[in-house]
Order: structure tokens, then C-alpha cells, then sequence
């Protein structure tokens, strides 16, 4: 397809990063022209210097050509307008980024229709909600949701000394009564889709498939659950930051935010009258220990230093504080936090990457089936698909085990009637299913790609 990509920021480079790898057909935009020069050096995509509300610029671009349009310029309203004018001029699809919260909450439904847009991202916002899910379950590392909360993959790292060290997945199988599948295994970079056999060892990631509350009935009776987190302190009163804590805060948990900008404390503190703000450096631990941080369910590093975020997140974790959170939007900074022990790592740059590579994806659809969700997993080494299965696909109502599948493909998942199945070898799919895809080394745009 061919894209267009307005703002050579970090979420755009982001962007234009994954689709190029994607095989789309890329054409970036931006004002500066050491910027374009950069982005056109590093990757196989087009530059054109300009700003994206200029007719001329949007012409030379190809935007009568555009399948998709999307604007990520740090300014909301440019944003907005560079899209109306580019669905003006024939752009098929526009997406637009749109953070400031006086948007978000009050007219976006409305903006987005007298615009056109066909979908606004915020990444703040976004994030906020990744983060949230985590905490509800703060086991996990990291969670998706398939078809309003039915069905989710969750990624749990086994800690040393973990009780699943040494055991087979058959084994895990028999000792649970709970309805589950570990559809991959993450080990030193390397992800596996296993089978029945395969040997879990401590400091895998895994990947598992189940209703929530099948998940809940698995980690108890592996007796590796742990409360959800209800008090939460966040250090960083970013945009994340709010938005978190509006959603912690309705439902019932307290929250302490941490952050060094009088101006900024002072906006939080009109914004979130239910939260605890506080003014002072969260880099000294003594302001961190005389605000309670040893006694915090959870603490979420949320400043605009990925180095800060790594330092002080490892701080916390010395303290045994149950669940630490870390921002890190620099993909060159991810292993290290590994390393340290920083398993939930968020980054509000990949998350928008993966919803509009999912976007993408998802326009690419056959007649046969359609893909309706796209996750990357296992640090982005993996893929979770949700397809629609439609009459016309050639495989339905035949037994999974009479199938032929490619190579590091997995049916982790069959949704019927709002009812999820972990399927055998005996199950089928039927007309109607939404069907779960886990895949490695793989780019699937149709159910039909998974068949060898």
C-alpha cells in the first residue's frame, strides 16, 4: 500500500520503521530538511520537505494515490487539518494523533466525523490503559484482549526458583484443571512456539491463551498469582500520568504522583483532585522513601528520560515494591532493562506503532477472512492475529489435525458466540469464528496464509 507518514518525530520515525519493514510503500513528510535527509538515508521511503497542510507538498507526495494518510506532527490541530485536506485530495484512509486531553474527553467523536478521519490515536492514552490491565493482573508483563474481554494472552516471565522450572508443558496441563494454552516461549531472544513437550526453565517469558477467568483459576493453582495493585505511586506527571491515574482513581485506587514542575504539579492537582501530588526531584530516593515507596503496591517510572525511568524503576525493585512498571521508548535501552530485571516495560512509541501497522494490516483483507486484531508480542518477536472467518474460507468445518500448517504457526484460539474455545486437534472452524493466530517469522494478512 502506499502510505503517507506527516512528522518525522519519534513516533513517526517509529512508524515509517515498521511499515518499510511491513513492505509498505512509504512516503514522509516534514518541515525540516535534516530531518527528511536522515529519515530517507536510514530508510527506503521517499522525503518530501514541507508541511503537511500544503496542497503542493500533499500533491508531490502522491496523495490522490494514498491508501493511507497519517498525521504525527506534535501539534494536534496541524494534525486535524493536515488530514481534512489530505481526504480532500483523495486520500483513502487518515489517521491522526491527537493527544491534548481537552479533545479526548470532550469532542472526538464529533471532531472525527466532521474530519473524516477514519481512527485518532493518543499514544499517552494508549499507554495508560496497557499499563492499567497490568496492574488489574500483576503477574502478567504484559496483556492483549480479543473480543470484549473473552479471550486474552498474557506474557509472564518465571522467575528464579519458579515452580514451573524444569516442567514440561503436558505436565503444567495435568496439574491445572484450569482451560489454557502456553502458545510461545520466549528464551535469550529466541521464541518458540512449543509443543506438549517443551521444557520451561526460569527466566523464560511465556506466552498463554485463556478466558480471564481461566488465567485466574491457572495462576492459582500454580500458586503464582499476586494481588492487584491498589495503591500505585507514578513518577512523572506526563500525559501517561494523568490518564492512569483518572482510571486508577475511579476505580478505587489511590494514587501518588511524583514531579519536579510546580506548573505541571499544580495542573494535575486541579485535574485529579482524588490523587496526591507532589512536588520534589523523584531521582532522590529520600523523597521516594518519605513518600511511602516501600509501602506501594506498584511504582510506574513515567518521566521523558528513558535513563531515569531504568535507574530509579531498578530502585524500586531493590525495595521489593511488588509490581514496577517502566517507560522506555528507545528500543536500544529495552535489553538493558532486561537485564536489570525490568520485565514490564511500556513504550507509548511502539504501542501506536503496532495499532497502525494493525490498521494496515488489517485493509489488506481477502474475501476469505479479515483480520480484526494484530498484536506484537514477545517484545515484538511475535504476532497474535484475530481473524473473522468468512463462508468463502476453504477450510472450514474440517478437524484441525487434518489441516497442514506452516511452520511456527499456532491456533491459539477459536471465539464462538461470545465463547472461548482452546482448541484440539478435533475442533473445526466454523463460519462466523474469530480464530486466534500466534506466528513467528510469519506475515499474515488472510487466514489462509497459514495453511502450507
Amino acid at each position: 500500500m502506499k502510505i503517507i507518514i506527516v512528522g518525522c518525530g519519534k513516533i513517526g520515525v517509529s512508524l515509517i520503521s515498521n511499515l518499510v519493514s511491513e513492505g509498505h510503500d512509504v512516503v514522509a513528510i516534514d518541515k525540516d530538511s535534516e530531518t527528511i535527509a536522515e529519515v530517507v538515508n536510514i530508510y527506503d521511503v521517499i522525503g518530501v520537505c514541507g508541511m503537511g497542510t500544503d496542497c503542493e507538498v500533499l500533491e508531490e507526495a502522491g496523495i490522490q494515490r494514498a491508501d493511507l494518510f497519517v498525521a504525527v506532527t506534535g501539534s494536534d490541530e496541524l494534525n486535524m487539518l493536515s488530514c481534512y485536506i489530505a481526504k480532500t485530495l483523495g486520500a483513502e484512509n487518515t489517521i491522526a494523533r491527537i493527544r491534548d486531553r481537552a479533545y479526548n474527553e470532550n469532542n472526538l467523536g464529533f471532531l472525527q466525523q466532521q474530519l473524516g478521519l477514519s481512527m485518532s490515536i493518543n499514544p499517552e492514552r494508549y499507554t495508560a490503559f496497557d499499563i492499567y490491565h497490568v496492574l488489574k493482573l500483576p503477574t502478567a508483563v504484559h496483556i492483549e484482549t480479543f473480543s470484549t474481554r473473552n479471550f486474552e494472552i498474557i506474557e509472564i516471565v518465571l522467575k528464579e526458583n519458579s515452580p514451573l522450572h524444569g516442567i514440561k508443558i503436558m505436565d503444567i496441563r495435568k496439574q491445572s484443571p484450569a482451560k489454557f494454552l502456553i502458545c510461545a516461549v520466549e528464551r535469550e531472544d529466541q521464541v518458540y512456539i512449543p509443543d506438549g513437550n517443551f521444557e520451561l526453565q526460569s527466566g523464560d517469558k511465556i506466552a498463554l491463551t485463556a478466558a480471564p477467568s481461566e488465567i485466574i483459576k491457572l495462576l492459582r493453582s500454580l500458586k503464582i498469582t499476586q494481588k492487584q495493585a491498589k495503591s500505585v505511586m507514578i513518577l512523572g506527571g506526563s500525559r501517561t500520568a494523568y490518564y492512569l491515574a483518572k482510571i486508577l482513581l475511579s476505580g478505587g485506587s489511590s494514587v501518588t504522583i511524583i514531579d519536579k514542575d510546580p506548573v505541571r504539579c499544580q495542573e494535575l492537582c486541579d485535574a485529579l483532585p482524588g490523587a496526591t501530588v507532589i512536588l520534589g526531584d523523584g531521582a532522590q530516593q529520600e523523597l521516594l522513601l518519605e513518600e511511602g515507596l516501600q509501602d506501594v503496591d506498584a511504582f510506574i517510572s513515567l518521566t521523558n528520560i528513558d535513563e531515569e525511568n531504568i535507574l530509579i524503576s531498578y530502585y524500586a525493585q531493590t525495595l521489593n515494591v511488588p509490581k514496577v512498571i517502566t517507560k522506555v521508548n528507545r528500543s536500544e535501552f529495552v535489553p538493558m532493562a532486561t537485564r536489570l530485571g525490568l520485565d514490564t516495560v511500556v513504550s507509548p512509541r511502539r504501542t501506536i506503532s503496532d495499532v497502525i501497522v494493525r490498521y494496515a494490516r488489517a485493509l489488506q483483507n481477502t474475501v476469505g477472512s479479515n483480520v480484526e486484531k494484530l498484536y506484537k508480542i514477545m517484545d515484538g518477536n511475535a504476532e497474535a492475529l484475530m481473524f473473522n472467518v468468512h463462508p468463502e474460507f476453504k477450510y472450514v468445518d474440517i478437524p484441525l489435525k487434518d489441516i497442514r500448517f506452516k511452520q511456527n504457526i499456532l491456533i491459539a484460539g477459536i471465539l464462538r458466540n461470545r465463547k472461548a474455545i482452546v482448541p484440539t486437534g478435533d475442533d473445526v472452524i466454523h463460519p462466523g469464528d474469530k480464530v486466534v493466530i500466534i506466528s513467528t517469522g510469519h506475515r499474515l494478512y488472510d487466514l489462509a496464509d497459514i495453511i502450507a
